[in-house]
């Protein structure tokens, strides 16, 4: 077997399993499997209702590629968000106070944007009674964000975020709508809360690379 650990966003040449992989174009030997569930596979019990939350977005991260930078350089001041850097390597004028999920959860909307590869917090978002607020993503994990869809499983907003008050405006004044996507969300993330289901899931893909790659199982 071969192997690619870390974020990885290209296709290797030969059929490797890998934590994360390209949604577009030919990505046939980047084989999934969970390599870093403690970190990304975190699933919450939020108790407070979507109606008694705060009408802001919220997002706290490392801000080190530049369509993150571009975020904070257009919404930084905006008075629809609570956002912010946590690194103090660069951009020091984003810099904001760390949150903890508890804290996050106080607002209606939470950012998730990519980083090296997927946004490492949007499995806990699409949990919580909170929505997700992204572009459309560019890379999957085994949470497989590449059959999300868009104002179904969480908020789009354009690559250039030049359209963000006016999604976050449309679901404020719609409560319903968003309860619905929240109630999406939630059906998405269960399908992965079966421990069971998923290690015979894991153990049938590991199965098929054996079988694809030529190679005979011993029992």
């Amino acid at each position: 077997m071969h192997f690619l650990f870390g974020d990885i966003i290209h296709v290797p040449v030969e059929p490797t399993i890998v934590k994360s992989r390209p949604i577009v174009g030919d990505n046939v030997n980047s084989i999934l499997l969970n390599l870093d569930k403690f970190r990304h596979f975190l699933f919450l019990n939020d108790k407070k209702n979507f109606k008694d939350k705060r009408n802001l977005l919220v997002g706290r991260s490392k801000a080190n590629q530049p369509y993150r930078i571009l975020f904070l350089q257009k919404h930084f001041n905006n008075l629809l968000c609570n956002i912010g850097q946590v690194n103090t390597n660069s951009n020091l004028q984003f810099l904001a106070n760390r949150m903890t999920i508890t804290e996050h959860l106080n607002y209606k909307f939470i950012l998730c944007l990519e980083g090296n590869d997927v946004a490492s917090n949007l499995k806990w978002v699409l949990s919580s009674n909170s929505l997700a607020v992204m572009t459309k993503p560019k890379y999957e994990t085994w949470f497989m964000e590449g059959t999300l869809i868009p104002d179904y499983h969480y908020v789009l907003i354009k690559d250039d975020y030049t359209d963000l008050d006016e999604r976050l405006d449309y679901y404020i004044k719609n409560t319903d709508e968003a309860l619905k996507i929240i109630e999406n969300a939630h059906l998405y993330v269960n399908q992965f809360k079966n421990k069971n289901q998923e290690d015979l899931i894991s153990l049938l893909v590991l199965q098929k690379y054996f079988e694809k790659t030529g190679q005979v199982l011993i029992s």
